[in-house]
């Protein structure tokens, strides 16, 4: 009895250890706030307020947006992240030689779908209100099962929901200044190999939470054709609560075990310019900058006793996002959108980072467009493909109670395609 329930202990801790590796690394931005954006890559994202979705991006625009304003968008996110074996091992008793390179767990990357809400409406001729719905963060990546990086890694999805209410005031015909107060709830789910005496078994981690934040923004008037827009969302701090359950091979038996952690959602800064060039073509640009050194170590406790389960250090560094796009009017009801990005990692190196998000820098490259479809309805549709530098990883894992560890060494081959629309209707 004694040996059985160390064994079943050996492989709680390491299911602890490993699974809560992905917790910090599933909390990543989405930009994807609206499809009218899309085509430009979300350059001048804070100065444009072309449309409802400005409560996101800054919600000092909305007194730019005449009447009552109806926003709906969706997103169509395909990440690829194949990865390529360069070198694995491992030290744990429990895994025998020749074990642990099996294959490349196939395309971690699947099809994700983004919704965005957005309405405004006027309260008089200076206030407005608007509310947005809207999910500022997300992952979703799954191996196949038995794959190198079983133990680090099989399945990771964060769901995130955003409802934004603001309001904007136009204290001039140059300036407007808005703030916006946020509810946001948050739900994950992250599964991986536990080894045992006998054979693998798989853990899951379920959790939860909602939490508070706020958003603010000002837009003025650089000069008869420039405007600048400078907007600030601020951290989001949550107290994920949930279990991890494991479920052993025989003769072991499975547990759960209540956990919760503390984890802090970025706060983020922007910069953007929108120039009207002539009567045809608008030159925008954006500069936003994401604190993302709040997340350092993540420290995953024990609900009913406080001990420490696993300390898990990311070291992540802040970012920045770098944006310019330019706007073409075709016609009076036809608008072509081009736009390029350069967006930073908050990852450090190949140590940090971990198989649920192997993130790298990326490069966009958008085109779009707005097409008006009646006199009170548009519709605007976007493209983006992301050019991801190849990640290598080197990344070691407890995975159990005697320090056996698994390092997962080699590089992915990564990118996404993002394909959206939106259709906005005026009253």
């Amino acid at each position: 009895m004694k040996t059985g329930r160390k064994l079943m202990a050996v492989a709680v801790t390491g299911a602890l250890a490993t699974i809560s590796g992905g917790a910090l690394a599933a909390g990543f931005a989405l930009i994807e706030q609206n499809a009218s954006g899309m085509g430009n890559a979300y350059a001048g994202a804070a100065a444009v307020a072309e449309d409802a979705s400005t409560i996101y991006f800054n919600p000092a625009g909305l007194t730019r947006v005449p009447g009552r304003q109806f926003v709906i968008a969706g997103h169509a996110i395909r990440p690829t992240a194949k990865f390529r074996d360069g070198g694995s091992t491992e030290t744990s008793p429990f895994i025998p030689a020749g074990a642990l390179v099996t294959h490349n767990g196939g395309d971690a990357g699947d099809w994700a779908f983004v919704p965005n809400l957005y309405y405004a409406m006027d309260i008089n001729p200076r206030w407005k209100f608007g509310i947005g719905l809207n999910a500022p963060f997300g992952l979703k990546t799954e191996y196949d099962s038995g794959w190198t990086g079983r133990h680090h890694a099989l399945k990771s999805e964060l769901e995130t929901l955003n409802i934004n209410p603001t309001v904007a005031y136009k204290v001039s015909d140059d300036v407007s200044v808005g703030v916006g107060l946020s509810y946001q709830r948050i739900d994950a789910e992250l599964t991986n190999a536990v080894p045992t005496p006998f054979g693998d078994g798989t853990a899951k981690l379920e959790g939860d939470d909602d939490s508070w934040g706020f958003n603010l923004g000002v837009l003025f008037n650089a000069g008869p054709n420039t405007r600048v827009g400078i907007s600030y969302r601020s951290t989001i701090d949550y107290t994920l609560e949930g279990t991890v359950v494991t479920s052993l091979p025989a003769p072991l038996a499975g547990t759960t075990t209540p956990i919760r952690a503390d984890v802090t959602m970025p706060d983020t800064l922007s910069v953007s310019i929108a120039h009207q060039l002539n009567p045809r073509w608008e030159i925008l640009a954006d500069w936003t900058y994401t604190r993302w050194s709040e997340i350092q170590s993540i420290r995953i406790l024990n609900a009913n006793t406080g001990a420490l389960v696993s300390a898990l250090d990311l070291l992540f560094d802040d970012s920045n996002r770098i944006s310019v796009g330019a706007n073409y009017q075709y016609s009076d009801n036809l608008k072509l959108r081009f736009g390029i990005a350069y967006d930073e990692t908050p990852v450090r190196n190949a140590t940090t980072r971990t198989a649920r998000l192997p993130d790298e820098d990326r490069t966009w490259l958008a085109i779009g467009g707005k097409y008006r479809v009646s006199r009170a309805g548009t519709l605007d549709f976007g493209y983006a493909h992301l050019f991801i530098r190849d990640p290598d990883i080197n990344r070691a894992a407890t995975v159990d109670a005697f320090g056996g560890a698994v390092v997962l060494t080699g590089n992915y081959d990564s990118d996404v395609n993002i394909l959206s629309i939106q259709y906005t209707h005026s009253f």
